[in-house]
């Protein structure tokens, strides 16, 4: 985005005001931007702001659902790498309302355009937030059913195994549901299991795990 740009500016500012706890002024700056904005692409960044800054759940959703449909109208490059937070978005906000099925969709929607983002810290983040969309909504369908690597996981933080939770937890965090993602998971139990280091108890749970997910359980 052009830092020059006038909207861009006022948003830049309100994000400022934001991260100082200056909350009504944020607001401001973003419904500022949003009236100065001239064309789709600028009013998709001013709703982008303005949805995390409304007091209702139906509210945010608006704005997210305008911030899309403003994307939706742009169409080309600029935009490319926004949908994926985009959809985040209105997939949280779905949820928020209890809207499962639709926040699923978005979730989905979202995971599918994670690789337009760059590589980095940002695309990272969002890729976790989006498995963890991913994960609420089959959680919510599932019936109950236990899942045996969050489990695991439960235990090496209540133990604070901070070796074995760095080669399982970015694993596990970042699960959009693909082949490749499966494979990464049950690789990194199989590598904890190949070193005979956790508690009796501990290592046989990762044994389950292991028989379940190749078993395709």
């Amino acid at each position: 985005m052009d830092p020059d740009n006038p909207v861009v500016r006022l948003c830049t500012q309100g994000m400022q005001a934001e991260s100082q706890g200056r909350a009504d002024e944020a607001r401001d700056l973003f419904l500022q931007a949003w009236k100065a904005a001239q064309d789709d692409y600028e009013a998709c960044i001013a709703a982008h702001y303005l949805a995390r800054h409304q007091p209702t759940p139906e509210e945010t959703l608006h704005w997210n659902q305008e911030c899309l449909d403003r994307a939706d109208r742009v169409g080309d490059e600029r935009v490319r790498g926004f949908y994926a937070s985009l959809h985040g978005n209105m997939g949280r906000s779905h949820l928020e309302l209890g809207q499962v099925d639709q926040a699923r969709e978005h979730f989905l929607r979202a995971a599918r355009r994670i690789d337009d983002l760059p590589a980095g810290q940002y695309g990272d983040w969002l890729r976790y937030c989006v498995a963890e969309g991913l994960r609420s909504t089959r959680a919510a369908t599932a019936g109950g059913i236990a899942d045996p690597v969050l489990e695991i996981l439960g235990t090496l933080c209540a133990r604070a195994d901070l070796k074995a939770l760095s080669l399982l937890l970015p694993a596990y965090m970042g699960d959009l549901g693909t082949a490749d993602d499966g494979e990464r998971i049950t690789t990194a139990l199989q590598m904890l299991h190949a070193e005979r280091r956790l508690p009796a108890d501990e290592q046989a749970a990762v044994s389950r795990a292991i028989t379940l997910r190749t078993a395709g359980v």
